[in-house]
């Protein structure tokens, strides 16, 4: 799926789940306080993002130290900084970013960092997120996911209505079906197996898996 990027967010720390089964990666960006995160958990850092009001002084000189870039913004910006991050991945000429925290602090921050993966913006970029122990992945047109009998699945319309909505491989299937924002009608779905697959028309899906199941 071409170049692959690891990008740590802010908030709690990520809980081990999220660092299974993690595919090869080409770059790792942090945004802001990410950066504590990604040093904590072993990551060589390649690009530091954000307006670096968050991320502890010692661990950006630690960055620099062992050769990261450092692309500080100011305070009053137009994006967040888990934005500016996937603009930087996208802009690197990355196909594939994984989004690692996000979880905890304000409400406002964890549903903006949500619906973020959905953006027009990174239309032509996989974009995935694992937040806290939930898997989360943007879906424009088709999408294989994995998990065990039993895992959830609920899919979300972000956006807009999404059309002709099927899937395979889930206890409730849906048949060309249209989802509307603020329903619940993709809501808690399982999967029957180890694969499902969801497709759509038009529109934008965020596939949510709240345990332990794997996006690939």
């Amino acid at each position: 799926m071409g170049n692959v990027a690891l990008v740590f967010a802010g908030g709690d720390r990520p809980p081990p789940a999220a660092l299974t089964d993690l595919p090869g990666h080409d770059l790792v960006i942090a945004a802001d306080s990410g950066l504590d995160h990604a040093l904590a958990l072993g990551f060589a850092v390649d690009l530091v993002v954000g307006d670096l009001d968050s991320a502890d002084p010692a661990a950006i000189d630690a960055a620099i130290s062992s050769g990261a870039k450092v692309e500080r913004h100011a305070e009053a910006k137009d994006a967040t900084d888990l934005q500016l991050a996937l603009l930087a991945a996208r802009d690197a000429g990355c196909a594939r970013a994984i989004v690692i925290g996000g979880h905890g602090g304000r409400l406002d921050h964890f549903l903006a960092n949500a619906l973020l993966l959905a953006s027009s913006d990174f239309a032509g970029l996989h974009v995935e997120a694992r937040i806290g122990d939930a898997q989360v992945v943007a879906v424009r047109d088709a999408q294989e996911l994995h998990g065990k009998a039993g895992d959830l699945c609920s899919l979300l319309p972000v956006g807009g209505p999404a059309l002709g909505v099927r899937t395979e491989g889930l206890r409730f299937p849906l048949y060309f079906e249209t989802l509307a924002p603020g329903s619940t009608r993709g809501v808690s779905n399982e999967f029957l197996g180890a694969v499902a697959r969801v497709a759509l028309d038009d529109g934008v899906l965020l596939a949510i898996l709240p345990d332990s199941g794997r996006v690939h």
